[in-house]
């Protein structure tokens, strides 16, 4: 059985780990291990940047994200971004994802949370069928970025 739950600064070495085979898997990028250990404890010492969510088989964690906040002045209240989002491969297309977008969307309608976001690459059209049967949308919105690298 699956259990989503917010994640704590105990879980941080996985969380570490999957951030580097995603930024591997989706863009042959290797991340520079202290500056990815620092990034994920920052959101564990520090609340405003985040909250990092798990799910667990069998007490082992086989998938993570992270919440970060964007504030709505339209709305008076934030809008949750999905970022960082992984899962094992042994794990994917058995519904944890599902799973921990539901519990998510669940406690952000209880606190009053304006919405929930996320942005996908444009080539993955298997996260993005699953962003569209879970109810969400693609709308007129485009991204756009500068990145200092």
């Amino acid at each position: 059985m699956i259990t989503i739950r917010r994640a704590t600064s105990k879980d941080a070495e996985v969380i570490i780990d999957f951030q580097q085979k995603m930024a591997w898997e989706t863009e042959q990028m290797t991340l520079v291990p202290e500056i990815v250990y620092k990034g994920v404890n920052a959101v564990f010492n520090d609340p405003t940047h985040g909250q990092y969510w798990v799910a667990e088989d069998k007490g082992n964690i086989v998938a993570s994200l992270m919440i970060t906040y964007e504030w709505s002045d339209w709305r008076n209240t934030n809008v949750w971004w999905f970022q960082s989002v992984y899962v094992l491969p042994e794990f994917r297309r058995t519904g944890i994802f599902r799973s921990m977008y539901l519990h998510i969307k669940n406690e952000a309608y209880k606190g009053g949370i304006a919405g929930l976001r996320l942005y996908v690459e444009t080539n993955n059209s298997k996260a993005q069928h699953t962003y569209e049967a879970l109810g969400m949308k693609s709308h007129h919105y485009k991204l756009y970025e500068w990145m200092n690298e």
